[in-house]
């Protein structure tokens, strides 16, 4: 059975003390795979434009899938939810102990005002799905720490820190959440100590949230769709109707799409748009500029692909179909896009042009995009872009 890794013990006085306060948006800087599907000791640093690079098999979906389920935690998602299927997360070696126990292990770190806090969890996924162990860390104290002590009940106990005279607090939190979720709900912050933690699961909570995992399909985009809420899904199948809204909302950013499709697909672009027709459905189309509007039905998957990524990187959650912290400042948070397949069925120019166009928009901050590419020679030397080589 996997249990968290040891850590500098709760009784350590003093407020969290490791780092200088980093200004700027919370956001995540490493995925750690200690032990989940095919990873086993994977520390993934992630910057502003992420590439996961490697042949099939070596777990770059994985890896996505792992931090997908950590930002569903992050914003208030059950176990579940986060996992739906979490037997394929344990490592295929792994042996069941004395009470057929298994499972797996996950964290990452996030960055901001508060400096490098790390979170860990230790996941239970056989017999029952449950959090056995998490540990919430910065400034070298243990800020959270839970542990399963019965396992006859469905919940862990939990203790965190407070920097002064009191003894450290003690109480149950659910094993079916994450409990860096739930500290502002225990915690008073009535001490700087106290006050340390909450800013810290506040900062790990931000970075956390406002994900957006896609994987355009075309197949699903070649033909009308019903007009709907106009917010993009991951697979990208209702990019008619996500185009009959941002086209009328913002013109700026339409003016932008438009030049990067022309950028990146075959024959002139004069405009990019959704027709509406008799049936209340929309189709999208590219005019041509000289009378002809092409469906984007027409266009290769390449093509298909490239609009819908592009589409994903000019626009914001409001549009695309996420979670974003509503309870948060929008100049605090960052919109982070997991694109698996990322290069699949691109050409050297669509490739060029996508990259060219993430760049940018990373650039700015209210944006990070991690990639899952087959290869990433295409990119090296390109500003601003950190690959992570994988290997089966």
């Amino acid at each position: 059975m996997t249990q968290p890794p040891a850590a500098t013990p709760l009784a350590q006085p003093g407020p969290p003390t490791g780092g200088a306060a980093h200004p700027g948006r919370p956001r995540i800087t490493e995925l750690r795979l200690s032990a989940f599907a095919g990873h086993r000791r994977a520390a993934l640093p992630f910057g502003p434009l992420t590439l996961l690079a490697g042949p099939s098999g070596c777990g770059k979906s994985s890896a996505l899938r792992a931090y997908e389920a950590l930002a569903r935690l992050g914003g208030g998602a059950a176990l579940g939810e986060a996992f739906p299927d979490p037997v394929a997360c344990v490592p295929e070696r792994a042996r069941p102990d004395a009470q057929r126990r298994r499972g797996f292990r996950i964290g990452c770190t996030s960055d901001g005002p508060a400096g490098p806090v790390r979170l860990d969890v230790a996941v239970q996924a056989e017999p029952h799905l449950r959090v056995v162990g998490e540990r919430l860390t910065a400034g070298g104290l243990v800020l959270l720490q839970t542990a399963l002590r019965d396992p006859g009940k469905r919940a862990v106990q939990a203790a965190w820190h407070t920097a002064g005279p009191a003894p450290v607090p003690h109480g149950p939190l659910p094993d079916d959440r994450l409990g860096t979720a739930l500290l502002p709900l225990r915690v008073a912050g009535a001490t700087p100590g106290q006050r340390g933690v909450l800013a810290a699961a506040e900062q790990m909570v931000v970075a956390l949230r406002s994900v957006f995992a896609c994987d355009p399909d075309p197949g699903l985009m070649r033909g009308p769709v019903p007009a709907g809420s106009g917010r993009l899904l991951g697979g990208c199948g209702n990019l008619a109707d996500v185009l009959w809204r941002t086209r009328a909302e913002c013109a700026r950013r339409h003016t932008q799409l438009v030049a990067a499709v022309r950028a990146g697909c075959a024959g002139p672009v004069a405009d990019v748009l959704a027709e509406p027709s008799a049936d209340g459905a929309v189709r999208a189309v590219l005019d041509r500029g000289d009378g002809i509007r092409t469906e984007l039905g027409r266009l290769g998957d390449g093509e298909l692909r490239y609009v819908a990524l592009a589409l994903v990187l000019l626009t914001g959650p409001g549009v695309l179909e996420v979670d974003p912290a509503g309870e948060v400042p929008a100049a605090l948070q960052t919109l982070t896009v997991l694109a698996d397949g990322l290069d699949r069925g691109l050409d050297p120019g669509q490739r060029r042009e996508l990259l060219r166009l993430a760049a940018r928009m990373c650039e700015r901050g209210h944006i990070r995009l991690v990639g899952a590419v087959s290869d990433a020679s295409w990119a090296a030397g390109t500003d601003g872009v950190t690959v992570v080589h994988l290997e089966p």
